[in-house]
């Protein structure tokens, strides 16, 4: 039995300690670290499988605080734990250089398993998480040696309920019977700015009842005991679906002034805290722990320990049975990729006509084949965007080592759950939507490039080449868009050997994001070498069309309208170069002599050519270049005839 008292003393010093951050930097949120301040105690204290000595255990139980806000909830209990987490972060919390951001970062403190705040993208993250570890244990399970069965945590608020992303994640999870995941919804009454009833009616057990979870009832959302009880039960029910547990807890409770009124939510409280701490029986010293809970927690550690130490026996028997798969469960945790990779993706007719989509294609199965820890998903899409894995099946409750995921009409969701995928580990995620409703996944695109994942995002239909469907369905701003956001590269390849490069690119980046932009047009093969087409992608920007005579005009393209700039060299003569620039961020990471190379600063006639806004060229064309562009949204009509039109 959980020894309840020790856990009460935890829940005290825990809300003690989120009281006295707040408090001590005027700024930050108390409601949900008091409010969810038992549910706290007994994850942290008796239910999680993690090991604070070693916060990248493959096996472990993932939580994710979905509502963000709520940060030193997440850090008071890892201090608590034992992670390096320290008493001294804790009190620079919220501020410059500091391991406890206003907002869980991933990478930046040990034990958070995601970047979170923006709500809802934690219940889309959770979502990834549990997708990827079904993945991971399709792949790795074997009759003898379970090395995979980890639960996926969320804890979320009335916020994340209410955004749009966290119900097309949910409704994705209960149809895929996702069974290893556990969403705790911190149901108190309260948003932001009002009481929860101002904004909101439904029944929202209801609502996840009919997206298929086996939803529990947590009526004393403070009561440590009902919380084991619910709990316990959530981790160990074979329902075969997703769980998600209704908790009703109390706002702000340890400060009455505020407790249960939209007060509570942010920093209100925090001139009641001295009193306040007195009321929960803490001494007048600031970010107190007592010696009783330090050592309920280290034996905690020693139980922790135990069962790591249990798993790394069963891990070690598998690894010595199965090499092959060892070494590619290695490789997919480093997210290794083969270094003759280009050598074997086929070289493409030297007269081939196509759509970079259709290139990526099938420059697709040949990466899928040497790197099968990739997947990829479509938001219903896979018939137009191209980039089903033709080698696997798609991925379901009964084919969980499938490699293709069919979303749904759901791309902010998509966005979040391959944020998850690649928060989790093992497995490398791609997903695929038209390039112009990037925008409805942007805020998860931006966490990605924030984070630093490894995404990879295939955006087609990328210009007014779509035709027919007109100004809705025409990106004109959605690229620079894109570009401007900071750590995301991405990429708009001319012809289906740019194409390659651009898969080579992408897959060889672990350290952010990666978009494409492929088009529905066939483009044709231009001049150049297999070699030195997808090099200069790697590049960000290459010399396509060197001049044979004193450099007088550069002509700067991407994508479809590189082909214009070619022929507009071969009139304009020998003095012209024609400059390939598929990824702005790429070119801008190299060094300057080949920057100097490739766009010498002595030519200032400069004109950039691209089916899309000129905002955002003044930077490679210089303040005498010309810039041909659409600075108006498109219209319904044949793709040749907008060209046309367009200009």
């Amino acid at each position: 039995m959980p020894n309840f008292e020790k856990l009460a003393a935890a829940t005290n010093i825990a809300r003690g300690l989120a009281m006295d951050a707040v408090q001590a930097c005027a700024s930050g949120h108390l409601g949900l670290p008091l409010g969810a301040a038992e549910i706290g105690a007994v994850l942290y204290g008796e239910l999680l499988r993690h090991d604070p000595a070693d916060p990248a255990w493959l096996n472990r139980d993932r939580f994710l605080l979905s509502a963000g806000h709520g940060s030193m909830f997440l850090y008071a209990w890892l201090h608590l734990c034992g992670y390096p987490l320290s008493l001294d972060e804790l009190r620079r919390f919220r501020q410059w250089g500091s391991k406890t951001p206003g907002h869980p970062e991933f990478r930046h403190t040990p034990g958070v398993e995601a970047t979170t705040g923006p709500l809802g993208q934690g219940v889309g993250n959770a979502v990834g998480q549990a997708v990827a570890a079904k993945m991971m244990a399709a792949r790795f399970n074997t009759a003898e040696h379970t090395i995979f069965d980890h639960t996926i945590w969320a804890l979320a608020g009335d916020g994340c309920m209410q955004e749009g992303v966290a119900s097309e994640a949910a409704a994705m999870a209960g149809h895929f019977k996702l069974d290893n995941l556990i969403l705790i919804y911190d149901s108190n009454y309260v948003t932001l700015d009002a009481m929860a009833a101002k904004s909101q009616s439904e029944d929202t057990a209801k609502r996840f009842e009919a997206y298929g979870y086996e939803v529990l009832h947590l009526d004393q959302g403070n009561d440590l005991a009902e919380i084991h009880d619910v709990l316990a039960r959530a981790r160990a029910s074979k329902s075969g679906k997703p769980r998600f547990v209704l908790a009703h807890t109390l706002i702000g409770k340890g400060i009455p002034e505020v407790a249960g009124t939209q007060k509570a939510h942010g920093e209100a409280g925090a001139k009641f805290v001295d009193q306040a701490r007195r009321g929960l029986g803490l001494p007048e010293e600031k970010f107190w722990v007592s010696d009783e809970v330090k050592t309920f927690f280290a034996e905690r550690r020693k139980v922790l320990a135990a069962r790591h130490a249990a798993w790394r026996e069963t891990f070690a028997a598998w690894r010595a049975k199965h090499p092959d798969l060892a070494e590619q469960l290695d490789d997919a945790n480093r997210l290794r990729v083969p270094d003759d990779l280009s050598a074997k993706i086929p070289p493409f007719a030297a007269d081939a006509k196509l759509a970079t989509r259709k290139a990526g294609e099938t420059v697709l199965q040949v990466v899928a084949k040497e790197v099968p820890y990739l997947m990829g998903a479509s938001a219903d899409l896979y018939g137009s965007t191209f980039n089903y894995i033709a080698a696997s099946t798609d991925w379901d409750e009964a084919h969980a080592g499938g490699r293709n995921i069919r979303i749904g009409i759901r791309e902010h969701a998509m966005g979040a759950i391959l944020n998850g995928i690649a928060y989790h580990g093992g497995v490398r995620g791609s997903g695929a939507t038209f390039l112009v409703f990037a925008d409805y996944m942007r805020p998860s695109i931006r966490l990605a490039a924030l984070a630093r994942l490894p995404v990879i995002y295939i955006f087609t239909h990328d210009s007014v080449g779509v035709g027919e469907d007109g100004p809705t369905h025409q990106p004109i701003e959605t690229l620079m868009g894109l570009r401007a956001m900071v750590g995301l590269d991405v990429i708009r390849p001319a012809d289906p050997e740019e194409t390659a490069g651009a898969w080579l690119a992408a897959i060889g980046h672990t350290e952010g994001p990666t978009v494409f932009a492929l088009t529905r047009q066939a483009v044709p093969m231009l001049p150049g070498t297999p070699s030195a087409k997808r090099e200069g992608v790697l590049h960000g920007g290459y010399v396509r069309v060197r001049e044979s005579a004193p450099l007088d005009t550069i002509l700067i393209g991407t994508g479809s309208e590189v082909q214009h700039a070619v022929a507009a060299a071969c009139e304009l003569g020998p003095s012209t170069r024609v400059v390939s620039l598929p990824c702005f961020s790429r070119f801008e990471r190299q060094m300057a002599d080949y920057q100097e190379a490739v766009l010498p600063s002595a030519c200032e006639r400069r004109v950039s050519i691209e089916a899309g806004v000129t905002f955002g060229w003044r930077a490679f064309v210089g303040s005498r270049g010309r810039m041909v562009g659409i600075d108006r949204y498109g219209a319904s009509a044949r793709g040749t005839w907008s060209w046309k039109r367009l200009g």
